[in-house]
């Protein structure tokens, strides 16, 4: 399906049989352009999905960007959880190297990803997904170059003893800290660290879904273990004003994709 979207191109891709695993591709008109794939929250669960961040994505087109906003099986349909939600986020990213084979102009050295709340997670373990040891994983196709947490969900053991989400980190990997110890290790951003990329961590002073200290904690343990990493406490902000192109989370965001990182 092709769109046109304010002289932009809409595309979109599927990269596995089931429903949830497409992408839309927003090509911006620009030769070679950098890479952000974007990753939706909602707490791992259906119904929540990449239209949340359908406005974000234009934006980020309009700036020069190529934007795969990617869509992924959640908790409460077949396949989604341990481990296909994070088969998916790993297939989806290997996907655009299929995508540059087939004659888009892509930049695959050049690619963030950026996720929000629950997405923030998938973003961050995407960096290190080679070391996660997923049940038949391949080596990645595609290098993640820099991740971005917009109010992540960090830090899956400390998340489950808070309860976020109504037990969504239990829902997402099947069983407790005590029951599957290993899939906390290899989902959990914060036990993966290193990630080994340049990381920037957004988050609300105001949060009330995702407590600002679990950011905090997550970014300096990043910085303590050698990651590049920098953290925004928004004051004023709550969880959801990342979704919202015109808000100042946004623009923090974009001033560090478009400065900082000089994609």
């Amino acid at each position: 399906m092709t769109l046109a979207k304010d002289g932009m191109q809409v595309v979109r891709h599927a990269y596995g049989p089931a429903p949830a695993q497409v992408g839309d591709l927003y090509l911006p008109g620009v030769s070679h352009p950098a890479i952000i794939c974007l990753l939706h929250g909602g707490f791992w669960r259906a119904p929540y999905g990449p239209d949340q961040m359908a406005e974000v994505a234009q934006d980020l087109a309009g700036r020069g960007f190529a934007v795969w906003n990617l869509g992924y099986r959640r908790v409460g349909e077949e396949g989604g959880g341990w481990p296909g939600t994070l088969q998916d986020v790993a297939a989806g990213i290997d996907h655009l190297a299929r995508i540059a084979t087939e004659g888009v102009d892509l930049d695959l050295d050049r690619v963030t990803v950026v996720g929000h709340s629950a997405g923030g997670h998938l973003a961050l373990w995407s960096a290190a997904r080679d070391r996660a040891a997923l049940a038949g994983a391949q080596p990645a196709r595609v290098r993640v170059a820099a991740a971005v947490g917009l109010a992540p969900v960090a830090d899956l053991r400390r998340a489950h003893a808070l309860g976020l989400g109504n037990g969504a980190v239990e829902a997402l990997l099947g069983g407790t800290p005590e029951q599957v110890p290993d899939r906390f290790r290899s989902a959990s951003p914060r036990e993966l660290l290193p990630l080994g990329v340049p990381q920037l961590i957004l988050h609300g002073a105001e949060d009330a879904a995702v407590p600002l200290q679990l950011a905090r904690a997550y970014a300096e343990a990043a910085e303590a273990a050698g990651d590049p990493v920098t953290f925004v406490a928004l004051p004023g902000m709550g969880h959801m004003e990342f979704l919202d192109p015109a808000s100042a989370a946004h623009a923090a965001l974009c001033g560090w994709l478009l400065k900082d990182q000089k994609t």
